[in-house]
């Protein structure tokens, strides 16, 4: 068990800490299908590794000078409240439901990532920047949406916030992949703080320290590789793997609601 749960934790710590983005979404389905927890646990327990992994992996990006801390921290501060509405949700939904709906998320995912062109990408231009105001709108809204999904599922929403900060904002791909990281450290925080003040942090705090500390180290490696590997070739990898482990669960979790 140990040695799954320090396998998982490098290859989800090494993902996150390179592309900012994505890496968490494998969490509940390593903590569920290799590690044994219930939905409802491994999505409490995901917030606080990928929470203390985002906090790592963008120290590293800081050094690297790759973070705007400022900008991060408001974009968290703006899904706050997304994130306490959706750990509350989160609670009273049906575990396979929960999973299922976790699957589809992830071959969305997939989809964004794989479409994703880095060094492509360009900020909005043109009416759609055309007001200081309808900039805030989209960031809020973005903020909001990652609030949300991070709160109920458990994953950062960092492969929403990446292409936010890059369209809306004119972020380069690798300040955008460390600033993310700053936003989901606020959002996971959030999170966390809802599912604790509803009795929700009964964890195997053993099980998930190893799993934790094998997720930090893969995230400052992550960090380290961000700066000499292609991200696109990165991406595409990790997204091959995330459509793999999206069809696994639809095919545990589809059946259970039929």
């Amino acid at each position: 068990m140990a040695a799954l749960a320090i396998a998982a934790g490098l290859l989800i710590g090494v993902s996150l800490g390179a592309l900012g983005g994505g890496g968490s979404i494998l969490t509940v389905p390593a903590l569920v299908y290799l590690l044994g927890l219930s939905p409802h646990r491994a999505t409490t327990a995901s917030l606080l590794v990928v929470g203390v992994a985002a906090v790592t992996g963008a120290v590293a990006h800081a050094r690297g000078g790759r973070v705007r801390l400022k900008t991060g921290a408001m974009f968290g501060a703006a899904g706050v409240a997304g994130s306490y509405a959706g750990s509350l949700v989160s609670a009273t939904v049906p575990a396979n439901l929960l999973l299922a709906g976790f699957g589809l998320l992830m071959l969305g995912v997939a989809t964004l990532m794989l479409l994703r062109r880095p060094g492509r990408a360009q900020p909005v231009t043109g009416p759609a920047a055309s007001t200081g105001a309808r900039r805030i709108v989209l960031v809020a809204v973005a903020a909001t949406g990652v609030g949300l999904v991070t709160g109920f599922f458990g994953v950062g929403g960092g492969f929403v916030v990446v292409p936010a900060l890059v369209l809306v904002l004119g972020f380069d791909m690798a300040t955008a992949a460390g600033t993310s990281l700053v936003v989901i450290a606020v959002n996971s925080a959030a999170a966390l703080a809802a599912r604790a003040g509803h009795g929700g942090l009964a964890l195997d705090w053993k099980l998930i320290g190893v799993f934790g500390a094998a997720v930090l180290a893969g995230a400052l490696a992550g960090g380290c590789l961000a700066g000499r590997a292609g991200p696109q070739r990165l991406s595409v990898a990790f997204s091959v793997l995330v459509v793999l482990v999206a069809g696994y669960t639809l095919a545990r979790s589809v059946p259970g609601l039929l």
